[in-house]
């Protein structure tokens, strides 16, 4: 018995090894196991769109940053960027000269009509110091509308060249051919500008240097993510013209609803002098002693520069930013 009980332990021994060591390898078990820890390390199909987003998202991010960055510098523009927003060819000496003639011939003036040396001063200085600067506010603001005006129809002759499988350097050619001023200019030396070698993201953000508009600043921050990032540039452009036509819109409403203000406010501030003509033509020696009597220039001055600050408040107050 005990060598039968003996030959049963060594051979269920033998066989437990043999299950234990063995098995595992002729049954294809081992390989299973590899099989199922390389699929569990591998990384899942999710993970991989929630990073390559992330990543996308970061890229957007530093760029809007940069941008950012670069307009804070921009707050305090010089006098040859802003003569180049007014679409005016002059070079700063002619600015200078100008503002110095205007300046001259404004305190000539007051003085051939005999309106007292410190009123020909503050004329002189008015003209010289404040008609040129009023006169590039004008025009930049004139030019800006037309630019807004044009830029939807450019926006979507860039998608429409896009989707018919046009680059997008050829497309903004397109514009430099067909469009109106002030949008040909500039979109011609977006092209210029990435002829000498910018790329062409970095030469579509610097269009809101040259037109300090929130709607070219969007232009240039969806091709220069595009040009970073990637993605689909004809649906991007197109909301962008959904976005530009709704904005303005919006500025059509604002308008409109302003106008009553606007109007209330021309007639408070033409109010007064109405009626110093109308006084000076009915009672001329009513009112005749506050041009010639030092103390009536005085008034007359004091009263100007007090019209002068409610005209601006009523005109902060009338005006919409959004």
């Amino acid at each position: 018995m005990q060598p039968l009980a003996l030959f049963f332990l060594v051979t269920v021994a033998i066989g437990g090894i043999a299950w234990v060591f063995l098995y595992p390898i002729l049954s294809g078990e081992k390989k299973a196991e590899q099989r199922r820890a390389n699929v569990a390390k591998a990384e899942p199909v999710v993970t991989r769109q929630v990073r390559g987003q992330k990543s996308r998202r970061d890229s957007i991010e530093g760029t809007l940053r940069e941008m950012e960055e670069r307009h804070k510098k921009q707050k305090r523009q010089p006098l040859s960027v802003r003569i180049t927003q007014a679409g005016l060819s002059w070079s700063k000496q002619r600015y200078y000269i100008t503002s110095a003639a205007l300046g001259i011939g404004a305190f000539l003036v007051g003085t051939i009509i005999d309106t007292g040396l410190l009123t020909a001063v503050g004329l002189g200085f008015a003209a010289g110091l404040g008609v040129p600067s009023w006169l590039l506010k004008f025009l930049k603001t004139r030019r800006e509308a037309k630019f807004i005006d044009a830029l939807p129809d450019a926006v979507d002759v860039i998608v429409r060249g896009i989707k018919a499988g046009l680059p997008l350097l050829d497309s903004l050619k397109v514009i430099t051919i067909d469009s109106p001023e002030p949008l040909r200019s500039e979109f011609a030396a977006i092209v210029e500008t990435q002829a000498i070698g910018m790329p062409l993201g970095e030469a579509c953000a610097k269009l809101y240097e040259r037109m300090p508009l929130p709607e070219a600043n969007f232009f240039g921050i969806v091709i220069a993510i595009q040009q970073k990032s990637g993605g689909n540039l004809s649906e991007a452009l197109g909301n962008l013209s959904r976005v530009l036509r709704d904005r303005k819109k919006m500025k059509g409403k604002i308008k409109a609803m302003s106008t009553e203000a606007k109007a209330s406010a021309a007639i408070i501030g033409s109010l007064p002098i109405a009626v110093m003509c109308l006084v000076y033509i009915t009672s001329p020696d009513y009112i005749v002693v506050l041009f010639t009597e030092p103390l009536g220039r005085l008034m007359l001055a004091g009263s100007a520069i007090w019209m002068t600050m409610g005209i601006l408040v009523m005109r902060k107050m009338i005006n919409f930013d959004f």
